[in-house]
C-alpha cells in the first residue's frame, strides 16, 4: 500500500470527536495534475480574483455553479494550487449531505488551521465563536457575533498574507455556516480576502449570492475530445465518438464512462452497449463498482458516507472492528475500486461527492439503520450528531429520545443554529408518542426554521401542524411562526392582524416564552409593527398602542418613529443615538431588527450603527441590514451600488424571502427615479406594484407613486409631478398614513413652486415647521431647511439657502443637496448674482457623477443661461427662460404647453411678459435676443 496503516490504530475518540479533535481539512489539490481542459475563461476570472486580493482591493465573492460532474471541484482545486503558489493562506471547507444538520460544521472545517489564533480575538468575539463551534458551554448573552469574529480572525491572517476561502458543495453546507460565509462574501472588500464557492444551481439555496456567479457549462466538442484523449488515450476513434456523444460534455462522464467498457469494446473490437449507464443521475456510473465490493468494504464506505467529516478518518470505529490484516485488505479493495482513496493524513476521501450519494442509495434500509447505530455508539451520548444517527436508526416512537433531541435542538438554537435545531425538533416530533408533544415540538421547529432563514421548510412544517390542534400553551409561538412565513415567504399580512394581537394578549397573561424564544413578546410585537408599517392597517396601530407597555423602550421608540412621526417621533433621532450608545455590542446584536427599523424610520441606518452588529449571521438579520444598506446607498449618493439591490433580490427569492425580494426591487426603483430612467422605473413598477396592491402594501405603492413623480420632476413635467405628490401629501398636510412624509416633502414644495403655486408651497413649509420636523432627525431637519429656502421671499432666500447648507450633516444627502444647489444657483442667476455659475457647476458635477442625466442637463441649461443679460431691466425667471428657449427653437404655444404641462393660454401670457423684458416685439427675435444676452 502507498499509505502507511499506522493511522488505523488510532483511538476511536479521535474519529468521533470530529470538529474538536480531528482537523477535518479537505483534499489538497495535486500539484502535478494536467491543465484543465476548456476552462480558460474561468481560470482567468479566478486569477483576477486572486490578483485583486493580493493588491488589497478585495471584491465580492465568486460562486461557481453547475450540474453534478461538470468540473466545479476541479476548478476549485486549480484555484487552491494557484493561490498556494502565490503565497496565499488557503482555507477550505466542503459541504456534506450527512452533516447538513450540524450547526457550524463547515465553518469549523474552514477555521481549523487558524484555531490557535482564536485566543487573540476580543473577548466577546472569542466567546461567541467558541460557543458557536461547540467549544464553550455558555452562550453570549443577547446575541451572536460569529460573523464579526470570523472576519476579525481572517483579517488578522490577511495582515500577514492574502487569504483564499474555498467552499465546495455549497448546497450541502449547514445553514449556520452558510450564513457566515454569506456575511464574509459581503465583506471581502475590507480585507485581502478572496472567497470562491461552488455548488449546484438546483440545490438548496445558500444564505445569499455573491457579486459574481460563474455558470460552468459543458465542455464543447474540441475540449471534450482533448479531455477524453488525455485520460483515455487508447480508445478507438469510433468508441471515443460514442463516448463524446453520450457524455454531452460532462467531464465526470468523459472520465468515468470508458471504465464501464470491456477492453475489447474500448479498442473497437466488440460492439458497444446499446445504452450507457448515464441516466438522470450520474451516481449510476458507480453502481457496478459498488456491487463488486465485498460486504466489509461496502460497510466501511456506508459508514463513511453516512458519518460525514468525522467518519472519514481511518480508525477502528470506521473499520467496524476488523482485525488489522483484514482492515488492510478492505482498504486495498476500496482503493482498487477507484471509489475512494486514502490520503496521507489518514482520511478516506471519496472519488467524487456523487460516490457518497451512490453508496447510500445502494444500501438497504436495515444496513443504513445498522450503520447509523454504529455511528451513534461512537459519539458522545448527547452530541447532536449522535442523536441524529439514533433517530435515523429508530423506527418506532421513542419519547426519551425525542426529549434528548428537543434539548439538543434548544442548545443549537442558543448557539445560533436555528435551522439545524429545527431539524432536531422535527425529528423529535416524529418520535413523540402523544399528539400534544408532537404539536409543541413541530411548533418550535417551524419557528426556528423561519428564524433560521429556511422559510420553505418552515412552511412545510406549518402544513403538518394544521392537521391537528395546537396546544394553548404553544399558540403564541405558533402565531409567530405562521406570521413569519406569511409575511416573508407568502407576502401576506392578514394573519398578522388576526393572530398577533391574540398572541400578545396571551403572553401578557402567561409571561415570556422559553429557551431561544424567551423574548417572544418582543418578537411578536416587532412582526406586528412590520405588517402595520407596510399596510397602514388601523387594527395593527391599535394593538401596538395597547401593548406598548409589554415591550422594551426600544420597541416602543420604533413604534413611535413609524406610527405618525410628524406627531409622535420628536426626538427619535437623539433617543436612538443615546440608546445605541448605552447598549453593549452583544445587546445591540440581540436588538438588531429594532435598531435597524428605528434607524430606517429616521434615515439614520448608516455604517456607524449597523457595523456594530453585522456579526449576526442569520439571513433574517443580514437581509434587514442589506435592505437598510441599499436605501442608504441611494440617500448618500453611492449610486454605483444600485445593482447590488437586484443581486440581493435574486438571493432573497432563492431563499424564499419573497417579501425581501420585492423590497430590494423597490429600493432599486429609487436609483432609477433619481436618474430619470422612466423606462426602467416603469418596468420595476409593473413587476412589483400588482403584488403590493393585492396585499395592500401601501408602503410600496405610495413609494412608487412618489418615485414616478420624482422622475417627472426631473424631466420638467412639473404639473404631473405636483398632481401625484398632492395625492400623497396635500398642501399643508402631513398625513399620518405616510410615515415617511419627509421624503416627498421637499419634492412637493419644489413642484408647487415650479407650477406657480407659491401659497401651497408655503403652506407645506409652515406645516413642517409646526410639526417640528427638525426635531425628528438630521434628514428631516435638512429637508425642512431646504424647502424653507425654496419657498422664501426674495429678501430672505439667499440667507435661507446658506442656512440649509449649514444644517449638520447636510453634505451626506448628496442628491437632495445637489437639487438644493440647482435651485439656489438658478435663483442667483435670476437675480444676477456672480456666485451663480460656481454653485450651478457643483450641482451639475454631482448630477453627472450620480448618472442623474435629466438633472445634469437642467443644471447645464441654467449654467449656460446664467450669463443672459436681457435688454430690459428685469431678468427672466427660470420658467420664462425655459419658455423663451423652446419658443426660439420653433415650438408652438401648444407644443411648449405639452412639454411643460401648461395650457397654451398660460404660455402665451408668459411670452407677453418675456418680450418687453428682452426688448423685442416678436417671436422671431427671441433667438437673437437670447444669444445676445449670453454673449
Amino acid at each position: 500500500m502507498p499509505v502507511p496503516r499506522a493511522v488505523a490504530g488510532q483511538s476511536a475518540s479521535v474519529a468521533v470527536a470530529g470538529r474538536a479533535d480531528g482537523p477535518p481539512v479537505p483534499d489538497r489539490p495535486d500539484q502535478n495534475r494536467p491543465p484543465l481542459a476548456g476552462r480558460g475563461p474561468e481560470q482567468a476570472l479566478l486569477r483576477r480574483v486572486l490578483d485583486d486580493a493580493r493588491a488589497g482591493s478585495g471584491g465580492t465573492g465568486t460562486l461557481v455553479q453547475g450540474a453534478p460532474g461538470i468540473g466545479k471541484t476541479a476548478l476549485l482545486d486549480w484555484a487552491h494550487a494557484e493561490a498556494r503558489a502565490l503565497g496565499f493562506t488557503v482555507l477550505r471547507a466542503v459541504g456534506s449531505e450527512a452533516e447538513a444538520g450540524v450547526a457550524f460544521g463547515a465553518l469549523h472545517q474552514l477555521l481549523w488551521p487558524l484555531s490557535d489564533r482564536m485566543r487573540a480575538l476580543p473577548e466577546p468575539q472569542r466567546r461567541a465563536l467558541a460557543f458557536a463551534l461547540g467549544e464553550a458551554a455558555e452562550p453570549v448573552r443577547g446575541g451572536f457575533l460569529v460573523g464579526a469574529a470570523v472576519l476579525a480572525l481572517l483579517a488578522g491572517e490577511a495582515r500577514m498574507r492574502p487569504v483564499l476561502v474555498l467552499v465546495d458543495d455549497l448546497q450541502w453546507v449547514d445553514s449556520s455556516s452558510a450564513a457566515v460565509f454569506a456575511f464574509l462574501q459581503r465583506r471581502t472588500a475590507e480585507v485581502p480576502l478572496a472567497f470562491v464557492s461552488a455548488g449546484r444551481p438546483e440545490g438548496p439555496a445558500a444564505e445569499g449570492r455573491p457579486g459574481s456567479v460563474v455558470d460552468l457549462a459543458a465542455l464543447d466538442g474540441e475540449d471534450a475530445r482533448t479531455l477524453l484523449r488525455r485520460r483515455h488515450p487508447h480508445l478507438a476513434v469510433t468508441t471515443a465518438d460514442r463516448i463524446l456523444q453520450e457524455a454531452a460534455g460532462n467531464p465526470l462522464a468523459l472520465v468515468e464512462l470508458p471504465g464501464h467498457l470491456h477492453p475489447d469494446q474500448a479498442r473497437g473490437v466488440m460492439p458497444l452497449p446499446g445504452r450507457f449507464p448515464l441516466g438522470p443521475r450520474l451516481e449510476r456510473l458507480f453502481a457496478p463498482r459498488l456491487d463488486r465490493l465485498s460486504g466489509e468494504a461496502a460497510r466501511v464506505l456506508l459508514h463513511a458516507a453516512l458519518g460525514g467529516t468525522a467518519a472519514t478518518w481511518v480508525t477502528p470505529a470506521l473499520l467496524d472492528g476488523l482485525d488489522p490484516r483484514r482492515a488492510d485488505e478492505v482498504l486495498d479493495e476500496i482503493e482498487a475500486s477507484g471509489l475512494a482513496r486514502l490520503e496521507p493524513d489518514g482520511r478516506l476521501a471519496f472519488r467524487h461527492p456523487l460516490v457518497r450519494g451512490a453508496v447510500v442509495a445502494r444500501a438497504s434500509g436495515p444496513d443504513r439503520r445498522a450503520a447509523h447505530r454504529r455511528l451513534a455508539a461512537a459519539l458522545p451520548h448527547d452530541d447532536p450528531r449522535a442523536l441524529g444517527h439514533e433517530a435515523d436508526a429508530t423506527v418506532l416512537p421513542d419519547d426519551a429520545l425525542a426529549g434528548r433531541l428537543q434539548e439538543a435542538g434548544r442548545r443549537l438554537a442558543l448557539r445560533g443554529g436555528d435551522a439545524e435545531g429545527a431539524l432536531l425538533l422535527h425529528r423529535a416530533a416524529a418520535l413523540s408518542t402523544d399528539a400534544g408533544s408532537r404539536a409543541r415540538r413541530l411548533t418550535w421547529a417551524a419557528a426556528m426554521a423561519a428564524r433560521g432563514g429556511r422559510l420553505p421548510y418552515a412552511a412545510k412544517l406549518l402544513e403538518e401542524l394544521r392537521r391537528a390542534p395546537v396546544p394553548a400553551d404553544s399558540a403564541p409561538l405558533y402565531a409567530y411562526a405562521v406570521v413569519y412565513v406569511d409575511q416573508s415567504h407568502h407576502v401576506d399580512f392578514e394573519s398578522s392582524f388576526t393572530l398577533l394581537p391574540q398572541a400578545l394578549d396571551a403572553l401578557s397573561r402567561t409571561g415570556a416564552g422559553a429557551g431561544p424564544f424567551a423574548d417572544l413578546a418582543e418578537q411578536v410585537y416587532f412582526k406586528l409593527l412590520l405588517a402595520t408599517v407596510y399596510t397602514s392597517d388601523a387594527r395593527g396601530w391599535a394593538a401596538l398602542r395597547a401593548h406598548r407597555h409589554q415591550v422594551s423602550p426600544l420597541a416602543d421608540l420604533c413604534r413611535r418613529a413609524w406610527s405618525d412621526p410628524a406627531r409622535t417621533a420628536h426626538g427619535a433621532g437623539g433617543e436612538l443615538r443615546a440608546t445605541a450608545a448605552t447598549m453593549s455590542q452583544e445587546q445591540q446584536a440581540g436588538a438588531a431588527w429594532l435598531l435597524l427599523w428605528t434607524a430606517a424610520a429616521v434615515d439614520m441606518a448608516d455604517a456607524s450603527l449597523w457595523r456594530r452588529f453585522l456579526g449576526q449571521h442569520a439571513y433574517a438579520t443580514q437581509g434587514s441590514i442589506a435592505k437598510a444598506g441599499g436605501y442608504q446607498n441611494y440617500l448618500r449618493g453611492h449610486w454605483d451600488q444600485a445593482e447590488v439591490c437586484l443581486r440581493e433580490a435574486e438571493a432573497a427569492d432563492a431563499l424564499g424571502y419573497h417579501c425581501n425580494a420585492l423590497l430590494f426591487r423597490h429600493h432599486y426603483a429609487h436609483f432609477l427615479a433619481g436618474r430619470g430612467d422612466e423606462d426602467g422605473l416603469l418596468a420595476v413598477d409593473r413587476a412589483i406594484r400588482p403584488l403590493a396592491e393585492r396585499v395592500r402594501m401601501k408602503f410600496v405603492t405610495d413609494h412608487l407613486t412618489h418615485l414616478r413623480a420624482l422622475a417627472a420632476l426631473g424631466h420638467g413635467r412639473d404639473e404631473e409631478a405636483y398632481t401625484a405628490l398632492a395625492g400623497l401629501t396635500p398642501p399643508g398636510v402631513l398625513p399620518p398614513g405616510l410615515p415617511w412624509f419627509h421624503l416627498p416633502f421637499f419634492d412637493f414644495v419644489d413642484a408647487a413652486l415650479r407650477t406657480g403655486r407659491t401659497a401651497q408651497a408655503r403652506a407645506h413649509v409652515a406645516a413642517g415647521e409646526a410639526a417640528r420636523m427638525d426635531d425628528i432627525s438630521p434628514h428631516h431637519a435638512f429637508l425642512l431647511a431646504a424647502a424653507r429656502a425654496l419657498a422664501a421671499a426674495d429678501e430672505e432666500a439667499d440667507a435661507l439657502y446658506r442656512a440649509a447648507y449649514d444644517v449638520p450633516g447636510a453634505d451626506q444627502w448628496v442628491f437632495e443637496l445637489a437639487r438644493l444647489r440647482l435651485a439656489h444657483g438658478t435663483w442667483l442667476r435670476d437675480h444676477r448674482r456672480p456666485q451663480a455659475p460656481g454653485i450651478l457647476r457643483q450641482a451639475r458635477e454631482t448630477f453627472r457623477a450620480l448618472g442623474a442625466t435629466p438633472w445634469a442637463e437642467r443644471a447645464e441649461g441654467a449654467l449656460r443661461s446664467a450669463a443672459v443679460r436681457p435688454g430690459g431691466g428685469l431678468a427672466l425667471t427660470a420658467q420664462e427662460l425655459r419658455i423663451a428657449q423652446l419658443a426660439a427653437d420653433g415650438l408652438t404655444n401648444k407644443e411648449i404647453g405639452a412639454r411643460l404641462s401648461l395650457s397654451p393660454r398660460t404660455v402665451g401670457g408668459h411670452l407677453a411678459k418675456i418680450f418687453p423684458k428682452l426688448g423685442i416685439a416678436s417671436r422671431a427675435a427671441l433667438a437673437r435676443a437670447l444669444e445676445r444676452g449670453a454673449a
